[in-house]
């Protein structure tokens, strides 16, 4: 590890957390429908838009409304992207002649971008054509982005809220996200894009002439663009197969650390957006001091992994950190930030390929989704994901030191605790059921291109990655088969929208209590105390419950390859 490697650490942490309050400010307002600058220019697109549709912003609908009406959005979209991925080969804007996608990759890819996931079983700029990418994908770089916040919106109101019976309108807060946040920054993010070498072009193929004389094609498309959502909405999905490792995608050490702050600063705004929306910005402070604690010492494991290198390496007379599948422009650090970071935001995009990791090192964006999907996580994913376990570590305090479950005022009962096990539960049972599955099957076991350990982690994080809608890829494994497409592509759906609709009952079920001011009997959840709490429950719940599979993955490749054993 280096000093220089220490402060591009430091430098993001500080970077972020200032931006923290101000991106927290503009979310707010967005939350309660308030005016903005942009609504000069913008507020005119917004009420057509309502007109065209029918839709009246400010009739509020019930959670059961707003699961169906968000459900409903969402599956059109699936339908729609899987005809577009289908009928590919016959659509324009396709300069190179693609052939549309077959039925198993595409019920993937649908699934994987509708998800937030973007997981992709497939090589980009040879797969997918310009209008491919823009049409069926890049729309939901947005959409899904938009849908997340919505959804976190609604569960601020829950928290919120006194005696209601609404939510808040769908329609309403996806429109105004994507509207007032998303499109703009990703336009200034766009200019940026182009103007540090990104490419935006509908054109298929430029010819050069290398150094040598040699002639080669190089494959370009709306990159920056795409590359603009895919990591503000924390979506992940490559233009390009190398992902934020190919220079068209990620060229500079400027794009490389803009890139990771835009993948955690609406997930960070949104936790001052929550202690604002609760009327105690504290609150907020509290969740996003948990998120750092988690994320700050991942990167640390990660990091010192990497810069150690790998042992058996040295006894060949091969000094130095492990290098082995990193850019040579952006070195250990950078690299090693990077990859705890995607992990850590459900982002999934990569700068380095986790399979050529160490195997504790590679073993930590292992474990950050496995967590749940709260260290930052997702963009609005990540903060409803982390309220639930805030429910869990208050009613675990209540019951430990005899205090009132209540957390924000709101009463915590049995009916919400039984909904947040219930949408925590998802992500354990579907991960190690489908591996385990995989793992005992011919066609799961023909999947993974290394035995022993690393064969098995390379299963296990694929599973991980699509329920926990993060999409990055342990590389290593062949993942474009009817089983793994098919399989995945459940995984994912389920592991997006068996948390949501659990998530809104609850958001409906505190919604409708009576606000309970904090009293001598109440456990204070602002604190040293009350951080350290939700830390241990992350751990415990998220941690613990996967450390079998861990150990028969990445810990038994560490312990192999201490001893000189290669698989």
């Amino acid at each position: 590890m280096t000093f220089q490697g220490w402060i591009l650490i430091l430098a993001f942490t500080g970077i972020l957390i200032a931006l923290a309050k101000p991106i927290g400010l503009w979310l707010h307002a967005l939350y309660e429908g308030r005016r903005t600058p942009l609504h000069l220019v913008l507020g005119p697109v917004e009420r057509g838009f309502y007109r065209l549709s029918g839709i009246d912003p400010a009739a509020e609908q019930g959670w059961r409304r707003y699961a169906v009406h968000m459900l409903i959005f969402n599956t059109v979209l699936l339908l729609f992207t899987y005809a577009v991925l289908r009928l590919q080969g016959v659509l324009p804007g396709n300069p190179q002649g693609l052939p549309g996608l077959g039925s198993d990759l595409s019920f993937n890819t649908a699934i994987s971008f509708t998800a937030n996931t973007n997981w992709q079983s497939y090589a980009g700029e040879s797969t997918m054509s310009n209008l491919g990418q823009m049409l069926g994908l890049t729309i939901h770089n947005f959409l899904s982005a938009a849908t997340g916040i919505a959804l976190a919106f609604a569960l601020f109101r829950g928290f919120a809220r006194r005696e209601a019976k609404t939510v808040g309108n769908f329609w309403a807060d996806m429109t105004r996200v994507t509207l007032y946040l998303l499109l703009p920054i990703c336009i200034v993010y766009t200019i940026f894009l182009i103007a540090s070498g990104v490419p935006q072009t509908l054109s298929g193929v430029v010819d050069l002439t290398t150094l040598e004389g040699a002639k080669q094609s190089i494959l370009l498309g709306p990159v920056a663009s795409q590359e603009a959502i895919k990591m503000l909405g924390t979506n992940g999905g490559g233009f390009f197969n190398a992902n934020s490792a190919h220079p068209l995608e990620n060229p500079t050490a400027l794009v490389n650390f803009i890139q990771m702050l835009s993948i955690f600063v609406i997930g960070t705004g949104l936790t001052w957006t929550f202690g604002k929306a609760v009327g105690n910005p504290r609150q907020g402070w509290a969740i996003l001091a948990a998120m750092m604690i988690l994320f700050l010492a991942g990167t640390t494991v990660t990091y010192w992994q990497e810069a150690a290198g790998n042992p058996m390496l040295h006894q060949l007379g091969v000094a130095g950190g492990n290098m082995e599948g990193k850019e040579v422009r952006f070195g250990i650090a950078a690299s090693s930030l990077f990859s705890v970071v995607t992990t850590a935001a459900s982002c999934g995009a990569v700068n380095a390929m986790h399979d050529s990791f160490t195997a504790l090192g590679g073993m930590i964006p292992l474990l950050n989704m496995q967590l749940g999907e709260v260290v930052i996580g997702g963009v609005g994913a990540g903060i409803y994901g982390f309220l639930l376990f805030a429910i869990l570590a208050v009613f675990v305090a209540g019951l430990m030191v005899g205090r009132t479950p209540e957390y924000v005022g709101k009463k915590i009962e049995a009916r919400e605790v039984k909904l947040a096990v219930l949408a925590i539960a998802v992500l354990p049972l579907i991960i190690l059921g489908f591996t385990a599955l995989s793992a005992v099957t011919a066609q799961g076991l023909a999947g993974p291109l290394n035995k022993g350990p690393h064969g098995f982690t390379e299963m296990l994080y694929a599973f991980t990655s699509g329920v926990a809608n993060n999409g990055s890829a342990f590389a290593g494994l062949s993942a474009n088969t009817p089983w793994y497409n098919g399989l995945l592509g459940v995984a994912m759906w389920l592991g997006r929208f068996f948390v949501i609709v659990p998530m809104l009952a609850i958001a409906g079920s505190l919604a409708a209590k009576k606000y309970t001011p904090e009293s001598s009997g109440s456990f204070p959840t602002t604190g040293g105390l009350w951080v350290g709490l939700l830390v241990g429950i992350i751990l415990i719940l998220g941690g613990l419950t996967f450390l079998p599979s861990l150990a028969l993955g990445p810990i038994a490749d560490h312990l192999a390859m201490i001893r000189g054993q290669m698989f």
